[in-house]
């Protein structure tokens, strides 16, 4: 699903262009939606000011949440790429957004005048991910704008997902805040095949250097080495290494109050 960049809301504040605060309540039964684009050369700055001055405000018009928007921080996909997500109350909602959205005269109106002055926007298709929230994931009340993101996602092997969640309920979200890491939210995926192998989630760091540093300690940590051996005397979970994508905010990005 999500490319690796080594070839690997509790409240936010009401945005300028109109974009309302949400609210994420503990036992938050949502559903959210990744969303990846790549554009086509030169066309990110022209995504960006649609993003920034319509379609956020027109998403939420049409009850889709604005949770976060993203751009990768180095290599080729910084270029072409925005990673954002939303949160919809139900999969079928989500549908009826998107219906609603697409047949709005506004976005018509502004879809026609993007293409006019900038042309073809986007190289492919968006890659699309629908996610449900783990059990484990904990509250997310701020986006700090100065924090480095990274989005992981790992494949388990044939039957492992559920020992993956048991480590990081029991284990790895402790240990990540003890080494400087700040948990964000943990999904699985809500199509058939990916439901039953595969772990999103996001953390944030305060730079890429801490990330760095953080992610050496935390495996050199003697408790993670340890809680890692007792979950894998059956076999390894992860059927590879995860995929990872070090993420920055766009300015138009939802944050909390204060950023």
């Amino acid at each position: 699903m999500i490319r690796s960049l080594c070839f690997g809301l509790v409240a936010f504040a009401s945005l300028s262009a109109g974009v309302s605060s949400a609210v994420l309540a503990e036992g938050d039964n949502g559903v959210y939606e990744l969303r990846i684009y790549t554009c086509e050369e030169g066309k990110l700055p022209a995504l960006h000011e649609r993003f920034r001055n319509h379609t956020m405000r027109i998403f939420e018009k049409h009850g889709m949440k604005n949770i976060g928007y993203w751009t990768p921080t180095d290599g080729p996909l910084s270029e072409n790429t925005l990673v954002y997500m939303i949160r919809h109350e139900s999969r079928e909602a989500a549908a009826e957004s998107w219906k609603a959205f697409g047949a709005d005269p506004e976005w018509q109106a502004v879809a026609k005048e993007s293409r006019e002055k900038d042309g073809k926007i986007l190289a492919k298709r968006p890659e699309v991910t629908y996610l449900t929230l783990t059990e484990f994931s904990p509250e997310v009340s701020e986006l700090d704008a100065g924090s480095v993101f990274e989005l992981r996602t790992y494949t388990t092997n044939p039957e492992k997902l559920d020992d993956l969640h048991t480590r990081f309920h029991d284990h790895t979200l402790a240990l990540f805040k003890r080494h400087g890491m700040t948990n964000l939210w943990y999904f699985t995926p809500q199509d058939e095949e990916r439901q039953q192998n595969t772990l999103v989630y996001f953390l944030s760091h305060k730079s890429r250097e801490a990330a760095g540093e953080s992610w050496k300690g935390f495996q050199a940590d003697p408790e993670w080495q340890a809680a890692r051996n007792a979950s894998e005397a059956d076999g390894p979970i992860l059927a590879k290494a995860p995929d990872r994508m070090y993420l920055k905010l766009t300015d138009y990005s939802p944050r909390s109050a204060g950023n």
